[in-house]
């Protein structure tokens, strides 16, 4: 036997691989799969910086949101009762409420030209933004009706959130 022959040589480099470990059938590098540890920290520490800079600002936004939403529907009352004054040449009265604006109304002043389907969409009655009833009130003491909201405490008076929405000191 020769030193050379192929034999010994393929013997050899068999060897040579083997001493360097098992050849896989796939050829593909391996991919970490996952975050470290560091990576998922600097993400907590990033998320926590945004919400320490945006929760407050968003907070404090609800109130004014749920402010406008309540003179929004205050605006929403007047047109409607503006529209039953069209049509009936008077404003229901306290008695009748804002309940005359869906159906028509059986105590005096009856309307004559009262609209079927009545001044409201959705025929309902719409509450403030925290779910109060607006106080409506005519005659009025600043107008021909006066609507009023209580805020959020849902009581006559208060500050801030708290603080009474009059349709008369609507913009």
């Amino acid at each position: 036997m020769r030193i050379n022959s192929p034999q010994k040589v393929a013997s050899c480099e068999l060897r040579v691989v083997s001493f360097f470990g098992p050849r896989t059938p796939n050829p593909e590098p391996r991919t970490p799969k996952g975050f470290t540890l560091i990576e998922v920290l600097v993400v907590v520490f990033i998320l926590g910086i945004l919400a320490a800079l945006v929760a407050p600002k968003m907070l404090g936004r609800t109130d004014d949101a749920k402010i406008a939403e309540t003179k929004l529907q205050m605006k929403n009352l007047e047109t409607a009762l503006k529209l039953y004054k069209l049509d009936n040449g008077l404003y229901p009265t306290t008695d009748q409420g804002l309940e005359a604006l869906i159906t028509k109304p059986s105590s005096e002043p009856i309307p004559k030209k009262y609209k079927d389907d009545g001044y409201l969409e959705k025929n309902k009655i719409p509450k403030d933004a925290w779910g109060n009833p607006f106080i409506y009130i005519s005659p009025g003491t600043h107008g021909d009706f006066d609507i009023i909201s209580y805020g959020a405490d849902g009581k006559p008076e208060g500050e801030g959130k708290d603080a009474d929405i009059k349709s008369w000191e609507l913009e």
